[in-house]
This record gives C-alpha cells, structure tokens and sequence, in this order.
C-alpha cells in the first residue's frame, strides 16, 4: 500500500481528479482513506435513489472515503460523501461526477499497485458491486 496525499485545486471534479489519479500512479486500485474540503456545486445520488440531488450552494465537504477503480466510461469507483450546507444541514450520498471543488480539497488516499477493483452485476443487490482480483505478477 501507498499512502498519497494530495490537494485538489478550485475547479476540480472531484470524483473525475480522484480516479485519474490512478492513473498517473499507474495502479488500478485504491480507497479514500480521508477527505475534507469545499464544493460548488455538489452531486449526490441519496441513497436508494435512481437520480442524482444537485446543490448549486457552497457546501463543506465533511467527509470523503470509498474505493476507486480504474476501468471504462469513468473507472469502478464507490465514493460517499457528507457535506454541510450553509445552514448547518448535512447531507450524504454517492459521489457523482459534477461535484466541482470551490476552495480546496484535501484527500489522502491509500494506493493498492497489487490489486484491480471492477465492478460487476450482482443479481443480489440489483446493482454492480466491487470485485477484487490481485494483479498477475
């Protein structure tokens, strides 16, 4: 494991810098460890929900942590996340694309070079659910 922390910039989608960190680390797995920072806007899917809760207000990014994955058509990714709005209501969900950092956001994330997650229909839940495979060596 590779522990990296790191710094989002304002204008960042959150979730889309996460995964294409994978990338440029050249591995194919990793979790969230940690996470804290500011959003405009925020996308959330709320949970049991099909579509996806748009907040165009500041918010505080209390809490970030999932997994990430690198696959096809945005990686295999599971992040949740709770934000406050300006109110002091808090909110938390799915991680979507869209959620653009407004000031900062700091991440540490737990690189995993060993492993691939992906994610495959699982006729038990009725979603696509995390799959782990160790990488040949």
């Amino acid at each position: 494991m590779l522990i990296h922390p790191m710094r989002l910039r304002p204008g960042c989608d959150l979730r889309r810098a996460l995964e294409d960190t994978l990338a440029t680390q050249g591995v194919q797995a990793g979790f969230v460890l940690s996470g804290m920072g500011s959003l405009r806007p925020t996308v959330l899917r709320l949970a049991g929900a099909e579509q996806t809760l748009q907040l165009d207000e500041d918010v505080e990014l209390l809490t970030l942590a999932g997994s990430l994955g690198r696959g096809p058509a945005g990686g295999h990714s599971h992040l949740h996340a709770s934000v406050s709005l300006p109110e002091g209501r808090v909110l938390g969900g799915h991680v979507g694309y869209g959620c653009v950092v407004r000031t900062t956001a700091e991440v540490l994330l737990a690189l995993l070079p060993a492993w691939q997650f992906t994610r495959e229909a699982d006729p038990a839940t009725g979603w696509a659910e995390l799959v782990v495979r160790r990488n040949e060596v």
